[in-house]
């Protein structure tokens, strides 16, 4: 079993999730949503998060860290502070070893709900019946819990394309028979 923290970054909520899978099973270990104070400064807004990343990473030892991707927004502030939330999360799992995946909103999507476009709602409901829970996780934790799976998904295939495309070099590698 692997387990994987998912992050979806928000400056004034940012959902996390943590599952342990062995990429076809899946299992919820914690989730929820960093909430900060809209009135307070942009920093300690981003210490906030930073501090309980790390007081995450540190509780829960995840062995890897996924991150949704930078995506287009309209609003170039909103991007930049969505960028330097992003950059929290990437230094919290830089400062522990972990190594950390990016995926796009898309691939999340479609890993998930099996479109690329689905709404969150979509993206709600297909966590609760996956991880087989109760009841919806709130949004950002539900997209958080899909940045896990994303991942969880996507290193079955990797996991499999690693050892095709070995076992295919193990037979080009042969030297063939000599010839009488």
């Amino acid at each position: 079993m692997t387990r994987v923290l998912g992050i979806d970054c928000g400056s004034s909520a940012t959902g996390y999730g943590l599952i342990d899978t062995d990429g076809r099973a899946s299992a919820v270990v914690a989730s929820g949503v960093i909430r900060t104070r809209a009135q307070a400064a942009f920093a300690d807004r981003l210490y906030h998060i930073s501090q309980t990343l790390r007081e995450l990473i540190q509780k829960y030892s995840p062995a890897v860290v996924a991150v949704e991707g930078i995506f287009h927004s309209v609003n170039a502030r909103s991007a930049l502070q969505l960028g330097q939330v992003r950059g929290i999360a990437l230094l919290a799992a830089a400062e522990a070893g972990l190594p950390v995946v990016e995926y796009s909103p898309l691939q999340i999507k479609a890993s998930v709900v099996g479109y690329g476009r689905a709404e969150k709602s979509q993206v709600q409901e297909m966590i609760k019946l996956l991880l087989r829970l109760e009841e919806r996780p709130p949004e950002d934790a539900a997209d958080a819990l899909a940045v896990a799976l994303c991942h969880a998904h996507h290193s079955v295939t990797l996991e499999k394309l690693t050892r095709s495309a070995s076992r295919s070099s193990a037979r080009v590698s042969r030297p063939l028979p000599a010839q009488a």
